[in-house]
């Protein structure tokens, strides 16, 4: 009942107004202009005496509607700042769909403990299976159940541990080298190209190369004069540049 009643309140009001509007078009200028400022010394004084005014969900309706349907309706706003007739809009807007989702439908059906029991069964007994496997299973079964949901319930087999990323840096630092490129600008507005070779255990620089028509061949006799004696380390990081393709692979698969 109480919103019924604040929108009858609000009805009510919103009467109030368009009645003084009308009973306004008959009134003079002067006498307009008059009543506006006995309306404002009015307001004056009442915000001088009273700290806080107290307005009903009906007044603060209003004051939503008519920020909504009057451009100008800041200027005519006093009692309370702009920034809260819009707090109260956010807040009404909030409480409506609130309400309206709460007399809307549910959301997804709730998956039977039977079907939970079968995803996690299916899963357990077939640990190679994932989740668009077992869904079509259950389609053929006729069960109608999303591939979310069995994602959801399926059995989390246990993996073996394995060392992570800095366990394996610490453990093969020293046989471990990268390679790359970087440009550098001449005073003539040319391209440099520096091949660079760097140790991992101690942060050393092996070897450097310096070209302007850096070539895979050219590449690969870098990498055998930085290791000339078979010193070639075990691992070799690089990036996907086309330059390390298959003739660098070979030369290195070679040594």
């Amino acid at each position: 009942m109480r919103p019924v009643l604040y929108f009858f309140r609000l009805a009510v009001n919103a009467v109030r107004v368009l009645a003084v509007t009308a009973a306004a078009t008959f009134k003079s200028r002067a006498a307009l202009q008059l009543e506006n400022l006995a309306l404002r010394h009015q307001l004056g004084v009442l915000q001088r005496s009273v700290k806080r005014p107290k307005l009903a969900a009906a007044d603060r309706l209003l004051w939503v509607w008519l920020s909504q349907a009057w451009g100008d309706w800041r200027s005519a706003l006093v009692i309370v700042k702009p920034e809260t007739v819009i707090a109260w809009h956010r807040k009404g807007f909030r409480l409506f769909w609130t309400w309206k989702s709460r007399r809307g439908k549910p959301g997804r059906p709730a998956v039977s403990k039977n079907v939970r029991d079968l995803i996690r069964r299916l899963s357990r007994e077939n640990p190679l299976w994932g989740a668009p496997r077992i869904h079509g299973e259950l389609l053929k079964l006729g069960i109608d159940v999303g591939e979310t949901s069995v994602g959801k319930y399926m059995v989390r087999h246990r993996r073996p541990p394995s060392q992570t990323w800095r366990t394996f840096l610490e453990n093969h630092v020293k046989t471990m080298v990268s390679v790359d490129f970087f440009t550098v600008p001449t005073i003539r507005f040319q391209i440099l190209y520096v091949f660079l070779v760097l140790a991992h255990d101690r942060r050393r620089i092996l070897h450097f190369g310096v070209t302007a028509h850096p070539t895979a061949e050219w590449t690969a006799q870098q990498l055998r004069e930085a290791f000339p004696f078979d010193q070639v380390p075990r691992y070799l990081l690089r990036d996907r540049d086309k330059i390390f393709g298959a003739h660098f692979s070979r030369s290195v698969s070679v040594r």
